[in-house]
């Protein structure tokens, strides 16, 4: 039998008061948590499985609320998004949910709560990969780390590498604002392996050091190492990251 094994972790990093970042595993979630050993589960590849971050966004307060609402919904929903459309279904449901909880609060903190997601759900065979805003799900292959998200922000400065600014997310305006999820097919075959993660990994370190760090094989010591290089960049927002490997052990 295929199986696939996840390795996540969350942690608010050095600066950041709270964790506002949220993760789904299949029905199993970690919310505004923190979290410095990796868990690591192991599914059966059949039903649908999801996998994805959610990263409240920085300075909007209710970030934290907004993500949890998202992984939630993602993980009752995991186990029929079988195909492109159904994904970008839920991803507009969810969308619709952060405005309806934030609507609920006009005026107050929650007014303008939104966050980015960025996931997988693993099926028989492939990959949907999805995302809305700068979450990334990158692919470890034969040629090292390759993105498979689309980031929605806005084209780089010369002589910068990241960006805070996101051009859309799931809420983060007083108003409702529609998004165009990106929603893409993978194939899926044993040893391959993802890496689904918030801006707080991608942003600090390097893309040669997540590179070096891919290449070790124990997927609980990669997710720490992946922690390990975040801190020792600064920590300077909130780390959450999942490794998946697709195994017939």
């Amino acid at each position: 039998m295929r199986y696939v094994a996840v390795s996540a972790l969350s942690h608010p990093g050095l600066l950041r008061e709270r964790n506002e970042d949220s993760l789904v595993i299949g029905p199993w979630t970690l919310c505004a948590t923190v979290t410095q050993s990796p868990q690591t589960l192991l599914f059966p590849i059949g039903t649908p499985l999801v996998i994805a971050v959610a990263d409240g966004l920085g300075g909007h307060p209710g970030g934290e609320v907004a993500s949890a609402l998202v992984v939630r919904r993602l993980a009752s929903t995991g186990p029929v998004l079988a195909g492109e459309d159904a994904v970008r279904d839920v991803l507009n449901a969810c969308n619709r949910a952060v405005y309806e909880a934030a609507g609920g609060d006009a005026g107050g903190e929650l007014a303008a709560m939104g966050t980015t997601v960025a996931g997988a759900v693993v099926r028989s065979g492939s990959l949907l990969v999805f995302n809305v805003g700068d979450s990334r799900v990158l692919k470890d292959g034969p040629d090292g780390l390759r993105q498979v998200s689309v980031d929605d922000s806005p084209p780089l400065e010369p002589g910068r590498r990241t960006t805070s600014i996101v051009t859309q997310c799931l809420g983060g305006t007083r108003t409702y604002r529609a998004v165009r999820p990106h929603v893409t097919v993978e194939p899926l075959a044993p040893g391959d392996r993802y890496l689904i993660c918030t801006d707080g990994l991608t942003d600090p370190v390097p893309p040669d050091v997540l590179d070096e760090v891919m290449r070790e094989r124990d997927d609980g010591r990669v997710a720490f190492e992946l922690w390990k290089a975040a801190i020792e960049a600064g920590g300077p927002d909130n780390i959450t990251l999942a490794v998946a490997r697709v195994t017939d052990e």
